[in-house]
């Protein structure tokens, strides 16, 4: 059994590493599709031309699959906290991949996350009944995600590159953990019926898988890989356990002080994520693409800002005239 559980250890350590080095490896091509800032539809199409971002979605893929063999050797108590080390894995690859230092802030504000995650999934119970969820639910929920979703994603242009990665990292993270909710309500109804694969509800989580992907390769698309990175691993497994805990009976923290701690957690997990939203080590790429574009005014005109030169684009003044006895 020992054996079995170190096994686990190490599988769920190799999907948190494939994981990580799948969404690094999509960060680069999405930074350098072309179109605006916010990209549209067609820009999925684009990256699913491109053979290292096929590749990092591979990888991306044999790390979820290899998280969910290691849950089926070991408690949730022990993957759970390892999967999410991956934020570590992300910060490091995507710092080499971009030739950038790595912060000691950058890791204090990764760990915070981990921690902070870790806490509020540790909290929440986790039930073991078979889930059920009617169509209905399913189409208010799934509606619900996505008319969110989607209104952050036209807005997002208008928003500055840090606050849109978390924004549209949060609404994918959304999409994508109710996907796994709906999945998981599915998945339950397959071992008795096979024929249940073949419903609304897979055609919804399909449907929010597909949204969620265009959100998360917007998100990286902004530069701040870190901090959309984080925010897609706090929004995902929340998702899923508000799902299990309001829509499919698995309940709240059932005391005071397991929900003071589930709030405590969660806050120490959003400042980690804001930290990194904060960090100076933007892909560069991104900064000289997209910039910190904001929208014009009628009274101010758009202005690029360029934090190297503190003179760019300075209004400039009129002339003084001449003072003075020779006036």
């Amino acid at each position: 059994m020992v054996a079995v559980i170190y096994l686990s250890v190490a599988v769920a350590i190799a999907g948190a590493f494939c994981l990580a080095l799948g969404s690094a490896l999509q960060e680069r091509d999405a930074v350098r599709a072309p179109g605006r800032g916010v990209a549209r539809v067609g820009f999925l199409v684009h990256l699913a031309q491109r053979p290292r971002w096929l590749i990092g979605t591979v990888a991306a893929g044999a790390g979820a699959t290899l998280h969910l063999i290691a849950l089926s050797g070991a408690p949730l108590t022990i993957i759970q906290p390892i999967g999410v080390t991956g934020l570590l894995f992300a910060i490091v690859l995507s710092a080499a991949f971009n030739r950038l230092r790595v912060r000691r802030s950058q890791i204090a504000a990764g760990v915070a996350v981990m921690v902070g995650l870790v806490g509020v999934l540790w909290v929440f119970p986790h039930g073991q009944d078979a889930p059920v969820m009617t169509s209905t639910t399913a189409l208010v929920l799934a509606g619900t995600v996505m008319g969110v979703g989607l209104l952050i994603y036209l807005c997002a242009h208008w928003v500055p590159p840090g606050l849109r990665a978390l924004l549209l990292a949060g609404a994918g993270g959304t999409a994508l953990g109710t996907t796994s909710g709906l999945a998981r309500v599915v998945a339950s109804q397959t071992v008795a019926d096979v024929t249940a694969v073949f419903s609304l509800l897979t055609l919804l989580a399909v449907a929010l898988a597909l949204f969620g992907g265009l959100l998360m390769q917007n998100a990286y698309r902004t530069g701040h890989f870190a901090a959309a990175y984080a925010m897609l691993l706090i929004a995902d497994p929340i998702t899923g356990v508000g799902i299990g805990a309001v829509l499919l009976g698995e309940g709240l923290p059932g005391t005071p002080a397991a929900q003071v701690l589930a709030v405590v957690f969660a806050a120490v997990a959003i400042v980690g994520t804001a930290v990194l939203a904060r960090a100076k080590t933007r892909n560069p790429e991104a900064v000289r693409r997209f910039g910190t574009v904001r929208p014009a005014t009628p009274s101010t005109p758009s202005v690029q800002e360029n934090p190297h030169d503190d003179t760019a684009q300075r209004p400039s003044l009129p002339p003084r005239e001449p003072s003075g006895p020779g006036r």
